[in-house]
C-alpha cells in the first residue's frame, strides 16, 4: 500500500497529534513550575497570569491531539479488522 494517500493523511495527522501532545503536555509542566515559582513569591499577577495562559494553552492544545490520536488509532483497528491484518 505504498503510495496510499489515505495511509499519507493518516501519518500526517499522527505526526501532527503526536507533536501536540508533546507540547500540550509542556504547556502543562510549564503551569506547574510558574505556579510553584508564583508561590514562592506571593503570587505576583504577572506570573499568576502566565500560570493560567500556559493552563489554558495547554488544555487547548492538549484535547484535540488527545482526540485525534485516538481516531488514528481506531482507523488502523478498523482496517486490521476489516482486512484481517
Amino acid at each position: 500500500m505504498a503510495g496510499d494517500p489515505i495511509l499519507e493523511r493518516r501519518e500526517r495527522v499522527r505526526r501532527l497529534a503526536d507533536g501536540a501532545k508533546r507540547a500540550g503536555y509542556l504547556l502543562f509542566a510549564l503551569a506547574v513550575a510558574l505556579f510553584f515559582v508564583a508561590l514562592a513569591t506571593n503570587l505576583p499577577s504577572g506570573l499568576v497570569t502566565a500560570t493560567t495562559a500556559a493552563l489554558v494553552a495547554g488544555c487547548v492544545v492538549l484535547a484535540p491531539a488527545i482526540l485525534l490520536g485516538y481516531a488514528v488509532k481506531g482507523a488502523e483497528r478498523d482496517d486490521a479488522e476489516r482486512h484481517g491484518l
